[in-house]
């Protein structure tokens, strides 16, 4: 296996990239389905958690998943964790005059960062958690987020996964080459694939199921899967 990035060189090119990342339709390109997965998350999360105050965006970029939270749940304090700055500071620039709530910006590790238990009503998570890279970091993380949610509270994730069937995967893998060449042709293709693996270690979407129980989670549900990617969820159960 190569290398795979540092965090400090995730964080450099999500530096360089902010522009792009601030608007869902370029900045999300090579995701499949990420305006319709963005809607049903918010969705979900203002059905399942209808009276949060407080919610955390692990992964936050430029703020468009909270953004689009505030829509459902107007008056929320947010927090947004990201290991780029910049990104961070487009995201609160956004945020300014939207926001009725306190806003909180964060420039850390998800790995690393402490989270008060019991905080948040709804956590989000998008395109982030596949920089996660062993067993161990895995089930840290998901505790940490399970931990930090008021009863009741939900956690929503969308990112890219794998497939246990190593057939599948390859079937799904050269469908996902075929529509990033339609975006941009071949080197388009190779570009993505080759920052893929220079930067993520994802898990499937059954594998992060499962652990998602294994952490305390009860009621678990998956919103849209297409492709190599997935959008799920969690509550924690309230006693």
């Amino acid at each position: 296996m190569h290398r795979k990035s540092t965090p400090d060189e995730i964080r450099q090119r999500f530096d360089a990239d902010v522009e792009r990342f601030s608007n869902l339709e370029t900045g999300q390109s090579a995701t499949l389905d990420a305006p319709l997965v963005l809607d049903l998350i918010v969705s979900a999360a203002a059905a399942a958690t209808p009276h949060a105050t407080r919610s955390l965006d692990v992964g936050s970029g430029a703020g468009n998943y909270t953004l689009k939270l505030l829509e459902a749940l107007p008056r929320l304090d947010v927090d947004l964790i990201d290991l780029s700055a910049a990104m961070l500071e487009r995201a609160a620039q956004r945020l300014e005059g939207v926001a009725r709530g306190a806003v909180r910006t964060v420039q850390a590790d998800v790995r690393d960062v402490h989270l008060e238990a019991g905080t948040y009503d709804v956590v989000v998570a998008a395109a982030t958690l596949h920089h996660l890279r062993g067993a161990t970091e895995w089930e840290h993380v998901f505790g940490k987020l399970y931990r930090s949610l008021r009863p009741g509270g939900s956690l929503w994730i969308s990112d890219l996964v794998l497939h246990d069937l190593p057939a599948v995967q390859e079937v799904m893998w050269r469908r996902y080459g075929d529509y990033l060449a339609s975006l941009g042709g071949p080197e388009y293709r190779e570009h993505v694939f080759a920052y893929i693996e220079k930067e993520d270690s994802p898990r499937s979407l059954a594998y992060q199921l499962r652990l998602l129980e294994r952490v305390g989670f009860e009621q678990v549900d998956v919103l849209h899967k297409y492709g190599p990617f997935a959008a799920f969820g969690a509550v924690k159960p309230r006693a």
